[in-house]
């Protein structure tokens, strides 16, 4: 099963690329230190080494440059963490491995200035959230949601709603964790604490989604 998350970035040349590269490194470092509504171009070619002029011709707007970033954020991280569907596990531990990586990727830096800058700005700036949607959770979803059905048509599993399904997954691997590293909050994120959290969410969804359980309608 293909785990494409995102289109790939515009097919540059080498000194192109660095350059765009460039912007979008600086781009992120101000996103982080102001928020969206905070920063400005003029402060991200600074920090970026380059010209306002050099910086427009590489992206128009500061919702432009915000959506590559994203986008770059997506297929840095959607294909690890859906490495596990590509290796010979069992449905169980493929779970595992996903809720894992599900965990790690949630608790990283970028995700959690995005998270940060998406929350108390969506309000102000519709468009970010939607950018951020499209090109993470919305991916995730899907490419997590057609190996659901695959397992569904197999008889391994049974999901009646594969997207529903994939929703409920993440949410449950965002418990304990998550929530409070994205309110700052003190919490045991070692390995081991990762791995067991992870086990927990997988038993608990396999318990709802395995064959031949009686299931109130949703």
């Amino acid at each position: 099963m293909s785990a494409d998350p995102s289109p790939p970035a515009p097919d540059l040349p080498g000194a192109s690329a660095a350059k765009r590269q460039q912007i979008l490194e600086g781009a992120a470092r101000i996103f982080a230190a102001h928020g969206y509504e905070g920063a400005s171009m003029s402060q991200i070619a600074r920090d970026a080494g380059v010209s306002k002029g050099t910086l427009y011709n590489y992206f128009d707007s500061k919702a432009t440059l915000f959506s590559a970033f994203v986008q770059q954020s997506a297929c840095q991280n959607l294909p690890r963490l859906f490495e596990p569907i590509g290796e010979k596990r069992t449905p169980e531990e493929t779970l595992v491995g996903i809720a894992t990586a599900m965990i790690r990727l949630t608790i990283s830096p970028v995700p959690l200035m995005l998270h940060r800058i998406i929350v108390s700005e969506a309000a102000a700036f519709p468009h970010l959230a939607e950018t951020f949607w499209q090109n993470g959770p919305q991916k995730a979803i899907g490419i997590f949601s057609g190996w659901l059905a695959e397992r569904s048509r197999e008889g391994v599993l049974d999901v009646p709603d594969p997207a529903l399904a994939a929703e409920l997954f993440y949410a449950l691997c965002q418990t304990r964790i998550t929530g409070r590293k994205r309110l700052q909050l003190p919490v045991d994120s070692d390995p081991a604490h990762i791995e067991a959290i992870a086990r927990l969410a997988v038993r608990v969804f396999l318990n709802s989604f395995q064959p031949g359980r009686d299931r109130t309608p949703v």
